[in-house]
């Protein structure tokens, strides 16, 4: 606890009764939490700017409009977890290739899923972990789909580093795979995250024709050449075709 801020964590407390309570008023809370209540006026204060909490007419505070923003992204990333698990299964069991799932966060991307049981090799891939958005076939086929104007923004704003013999630090190159990978509806990658592996990745869409995530499959780089590549993209875009239905895509 002692490395905890104190103002934030109490600021937790009160937030938290509403798991049990849709409104209290303000003596209610400071009768529930037990804090003082200057400190709760103050805090009060403050979830309302920021918009945890509101204040209604009748004086009582409700959780504010912000939980259902975090609340609708962690649920979309929760359905297209739940809903590309059982085609990621099925896309592994026939390519015996590692297959993850990706969605953005901000200017990296964050691995929520990942079926590799057949495959030998362990790869950079793993559940939580992040990359730039600019680096390996998977996060492109993110950044690759978004608005013009949201990739032009993101290339002025990032350095381009590298994290293997195939990470592409040229912007200009970097746009060039971008427009290709929008040409051909796919991104494909050689040593960009870890030497000697390859990756191939599709984008994901919703019901409102947004990319929301990216998946791939991935392996050792010998498996990516030539009539290969050509099986694994018609396999992987039936896949990520059928995620992007049921996500409500196309369905206007």
């Amino acid at each position: 606890m002692t490395n905890k801020n104190k103002t934030v964590v109490r600021s937790m407390d009160i937030l938290n009764l509403f798991i049990d309570y849709t409104e209290l008023s303000f003596q209610e809370i400071i009768e529930l939490s037990g804090i003082p209540k200057t400190s709760v006026f103050r805090m009060l204060k403050s979830l309302e700017e920021m918009e945890f909490l509101e204040k209604g007419t009748d004086a009582k505070y409700r959780l504010g409009i912000l939980f259902l923003k975090f609340g609708h992204l962690v649920s979309m990333r929760l359905d297209v977890r739940k809903i590309a698990y059982p085609i990621m299964n099925e896309l592994h069991n026939d390519i015996k290739e590692a297959i993850n799932l990706i969605v953005r966060d901000g200017n990296e991307a964050i691995y929520i899923e990942k079926v590799d049981t057949k495959q030998k090799v362990r790869l950079y891939t793993a559940i939580g972990r992040k990359s730039p958005l600019y680096a390996g076939a998977c996060s492109r086929a993110i950044l690759s789909f978004l608005p013009d104007t949201e990739i032009k923004k993101y290339l002025e704003s990032i350095e381009l580093t590298s994290f293997a013999t195939g990470t592409i630090t040229d912007k200009e190159r970097l746009y060039e795979t971008i427009l290709q990978a929008r040409e051909l509806g796919y991104t494909i990658s050689h040593s960009e995250l870890e030497n000697y592996t390859s990756a191939i990745a599709a984008p994901i869409f919703d019901h409102k024709g947004e990319v929301v995530a990216g998946m791939s499959i991935a392996g050792l780089e010998a498996n990516y050449q030539e009539e290969n590549v050509e099986i694994f993209v018609e396999k992987l875009k039936k896949a990520t075709v059928e995620i992007s239905k049921q996500l409500g895509y196309g369905q206007h």
